[in-house]
C-alpha cells in the first residue's frame, strides 16, 4: 500500500471522516508547506506525549490537576458527570454551569463489557463525600447513557445530603416539530416547565 493510501485510510478511521474527506486531508496536506504538515505532526505527537485523566476528575488535559479542578472560584458543592471529556466542552459552551465536573470515561454497556468497575465510578463517591450537594446527571440521551445515569442515581441515593438531578432534555431551539422523533416530543412534554 502506497503512503498516500496508508494515510487516506488512517485519516478515515477518524470519526465523522469518511474516505472523501480523507482524501482531501491528505492531498491538502501533500500541496501545504512542509513546516505545515510538520506543526501538524508536532501537534498531534506533543498532545499523545501530554496530555493525560486528571487524577481528580478525569477530565483531558496537559496539567495535573486540571483547570477546573484547581479554579478555585468554580463551586465545589455542585458536579456535573458526564461521559466523556469532551462533553465537558459542550457543557463549557454554555456558560451556564460554574461547578465541578467529574469524567465516568464512558457508559455502562453490558453488551460491550462495559459495567460498573470499568467506569470511573469509585473516584466519584469519594468525590461526593467532599461537601458535594448536587449532583448533575448530564450522560447521553441514548440506552446506554440513561442505563448509567439510574445507576448512578441508584448508588448515590443513600448519600445524605446529597440531590440528585438530570439534565432536561427535549426540543432543540430553533427545531420544527415535524422533524422531531417521538421520543423527543415525549421527553419535551416530560420536562415541560410554568411560563
Amino acid at each position: 500500500m502506497s503512503a498516500i493510501e496508508t494515510l487516506i485510510g488512517e485519516f478515515a478511521r477518524l470519526p465523522g471522516i469518511g474516505r472523501k474527506t480523507a482524501q482531501r486531508l491528505t492531498y491538502y496536506l501533500l500541496k501545504t508547506r512542509p513546516e505545515d504538515a510538520r506543526r501538524l505532526s508536532g501537534a498531534i505527537d506533543r498532545v499523545l506525549a501530554e496530555v493525560r485523566p486528571c487524577d481528580e476528575c478525569g477530565n483531558l488535559s496537559s496539567e495535573a490537576p486540571c483547570e477546573f479542578c484547581r479554579n478555585t472560584r468554580r463551586d465545589a458543592a455542585q458536579m456535573c458527570v458526564v461521559e466523556e471529556a469532551s462533553d465537558i466542552a459542550a457543557i463549557e459552551a454554555s456558560g451556564r454551569f460554574r461547578g465541578r465536573y467529574h469524567v465516568l470515561g464512558g457508559h455502562l454497556s453490558p453488551l460491550d463489557g462495559v459495567g460498573p468497575d470499568e467506569l470511573n465510578i469509585a473516584s466519584l463517591m469519594r468525590r461526593l463525600s467532599e461537601g458535594v450537594t448536587e449532583l448533575i446527571v448530564a450522560t447521553n440521551p441514548s440506552v446506554e447513557g440513561e442505563a448509567t445515569a439510574a445507576y448512578l442515581h441508584r448508588t448515590v441515593a443513600a448519600l445524605p445530603g446529597l440531590v440528585v438531578t438530570r439534565l432536561a432534555r427535549g426540543l432543540p431551539v430553533g427545531g420544527n416539530l415535524e422533524y422531531a422523533d417521538g421520543v423527543t416530543i415525549a421527553e419535551a412534554f416530560s420536562g415541560r416547565r410554568e411560563m
